[in-house]
């Protein structure tokens, strides 16, 4: 593949048919040690969700990264696969060289800030090809860093400033940039309120106007992604 195709927001759905939801809950982190891996993980600042010994051989810690909806889990009779086998698991940054340094900061050997050079591509699976700094005017998705847990198992921290087309779900109150969450929970003028306590209709700047529901909804968060 020569070009970098970047999917639509609803690609790949049937019009008119419902998709589940199917949202990435935990990734299985194979360890050898438990207490070594939960006091690690712990010391760079990630949340203890739970700690379940289940029996002599059996237990599930699950821990989850600063902001992340996905937590990772590792114990005892969790994996049947080696220690430290697993590779690349992607920390999205929105600032690479801050992250780096706050890692640093609590003990981390994390790499040098690296973006990809060409040859061999996808340097940031492999030391080949890799070019000292940060990409060329900060590019997002271009800057890396990584490092790795007590038994190998590694993770590459990804800095992303703007996301690609089709990357945010617009069925999710999630927002591009802190601004524009500034934007979404402005409030409108007074004759605008008014307007629309009077009648039930929202006026936009375009004329036209949106009936507002007066039936409760459930609580959705408001959050800026990077």
């Amino acid at each position: 593949m020569s070009s970098i195709q970047a999917g639509s927001a609803g690609a790949g759905t049937v019009p008119g048919r419902a998709v589940a939801d199917l949202k990435l809950e935990v990734v299985v982190i194979p360890v050898s040690d438990v207490d070594r891996a939960k006091e690690f993980y712990l010391g760079i600042g990630w949340r203890l969700d739970a700690d379940f010994p289940i029996s002599d051989d059996v237990r599930i810690v699950q821990i989850t990264p600063p902001g992340s909806s996905c937590s990772i889990q590792f114990g005892q009779g969790v994996s049947s696969a080696a220690p430290g086998s697993a590779e690349s698991n992607y920390l999205v940054v929105s600032d690479i060289e801050a992250a780096r340094s706050e890692l640093v900061a609590k003990g981390v050997d994390v790499s040098e800030v690296f973006h990809e050079g060409g040859a061999p591509p996808l340097a940031r699976f492999h030391p080949e090809g890799r070019v000292a700094g940060p990409a060329p005017d900060r590019t997002t998705y271009g800057s890396f860093a990584t490092f790795s847990d007590p038994d190998g198992n590694g993770w590459l921290l990804q800095e992303i400033t703007t996301r690609l087309p089709g990357r945010i779900d617009p069925a999710e109150t999630s927002f591009a940039s802190v601004s524009d969450l500034a934007q979404a929970v402005k409030v409108p003028p007074e004759e605008t309120m008014s307007s629309t306590r009077s009648t039930g209709r929202f006026n936009n700047k375009a004329g036209s106007t949106k009936a507002i529901s007066t039936e409760r909804s459930p609580r959705r968060v408001l959050r800026a992604t990077a």
